[in-house]
């Protein structure tokens, strides 16, 4: 497929899966509105339709909370979803004082990328009105997502926010999470899973997975969501580089508009929060030895064993040193065995819990290639971003507009699609943003 008709056939995915107001992940297996798919959603649409990105954003803060948060499922009526779950039932939001009464959502979060993508929406369209006015009405709205993380998920002032639960990660079921499971019970959960009658369960996280996932979610409940208390009980509780890194890019684009949008007071504590951010990321969450940035463990207070793809997302934020950088790029190419496997896996592909098959566990992601490209495209590394860009176009050329992908460039040969869900909506947008770069 050549590169006219790889732009072409984004852009009806995109529009194939848009609702009201909003766009599905894929339709089959993803039949709500998801937070960091809706912003990527919104760059791509930026590209071609400067007003369906804005619709995009303003849906997805719309069911924002009274405190700042902002869920990562809302659930709008689905057709496609009889029968998914966790269903907003299970979840409980009105538990919550702070909840939106007038949607029904998730009680925990995804990575926060909305500031960057607005100002990406902004320069696809400032000489607009309707661009300026939007700008202007997201502007305080993701502002005050970031002042929830500072305020109630950065408990020791370090700069650092903590994920409460790991989809909040976005790397559901990454092997970094598989030590925190050991170290604590939960009972086993009956419940109908929609995702493995969409794709293999091969390619999906295990059963018994699951029953920590909503274990977390029951013991929210018990403490009606109350981040003090969750951050005291808890037994998941981890500073993640990637969530910490989109935070901080999101800061710096904020930072960047906040004169246009009206706030120029807060470029100052926007930049103190990124100085201060950066510091305690590049000083905690590196590893030297590895040559690539950890997830911490605030309760056990140390690094989680693995090596993922979400380490190398600082580079979107620009926070490491040049030594570091150097250390980082020897990494990712290790992780590519030396160009055996596409970029970038997303778990270490010389660690025994390695599954190229498996959801986070291995496969390559579009949304973290597109990550670690804009991170080389910060440190002027025209070669190495060349090469991730590629890898990406190259794997969707050839395995087509799939969720995850085969990393192995030779067992991906034999296979006739990719992994996951299928006409998958970043994969389009985030393609639609490659072709659209002349880099």
């Amino acid at each position: 497929m050549d590169d006219k008709r790889l732009l072409e056939k984004a852009k009806e995915i995109l529009l194939k899966n848009r609702r009201k107001g909003y766009t599905l992940p894929s339709a089959h297996i993803y039949p709500f509105q998801w937070k960091w798919d809706s912003g990527f959603i919104a760059l791509g649409y930026s590209h071609f339709n400067v007003d369906l990105a804005m619709q995009e954003m303003r849906m997805l803060f719309s069911a924002q909370w009274a405190n700042g948060f902002v869920p990562h499922i809302i659930f709008h009526a689905s057709t496609e979803a009889k029968s998914y779950f966790p269903d907003a039932k299970f979840y409980g939001a009105s538990l919550s004082e702070d909840a939106n009464p007038n949607f029904e959502t998730t009680t925990i979060t995804q990575p926060p990328i909305e500031g960057w993508v607005l100002e990406r929406i902004y320069n696809a369209g400032h000489d607009l009105p309707e661009v300026v006015k939007f700008v202007k009405e997201l502007f305080p709205k993701i502002l005050a997502q970031h002042e929830y993380l500072y305020k109630f998920r950065d408990p020791h002032n370090e700069g650092l926010v903590y994920i409460q639960h790991n989809w909040e990660s976005g790397t559901d079921n990454s092997p970094v999470w598989d030590e925190i499971w050991k170290s604590f019970d939960a009972p086993s959960y009956d419940f109908n899973r929609k995702d493995t009658k969409h794709v293999q369960e091969s390619q999906r996280p295990h059963q018994r997975e699951y029953d920590y996932y909503l274990y977390l979610i029951d013991l929210f409940k018990e403490l009606k969501y109350c981040d003090q208390d969750i951050a005291d009980k808890s037994p998941f509780l981890v500073q993640d580089p990637l969530f910490n890194s989109m935070l901080i890019a999101s800061n710096n684009s904020l930072a960047r508009l906040a004169e246009f949008a009206g706030y120029p007071e807060d470029i100052i504590r926007l930049k103190h929060w990124n100085n201060k951010s950066i510091r305690a990321l590049n000083d905690k969450l590196f590893d030297e030895e590895a040559g690539v940035y950890r997830h911490y463990d605030l309760r056990r207070k140390k690094w989680l064993d693995g090596l993922t793809s979400s380490g190398f997302a600082p580079l979107f934020a620009g926070a490491p040193s040049p030594e570091m950088l150097k250390k980082m790029l020897a990494t990712l190419e290790r992780f590519s065995k030396n160009g055996q496997f596409y970029l970038c896996p997303s778990f270490d592909p010389e660690d025994s819990n390695f599954e190229s098959q498996r959801y986070w566990r291995g496969p390559v992601w579009l949304n973290m290639n597109w990550l670690i490209y804009e991170g080389l495209k910060v440190y002027g590394l025209k070669d190495w971003a060349k090469r991730m860009k590629e890898d990406s176009l190259q794997l969707v050329r050839d395995q087509g507009f799939y969720e995850y992908f085969e990393p192995d460039k030779e067992n991906s040969k034999m296979l006739e699609k990719a992994y996951g869900g299928e006409d998958f909506s970043w994969t389009a947008s985030l393609i639609i943003d490659l072709l659209n770069d002349n880099l």
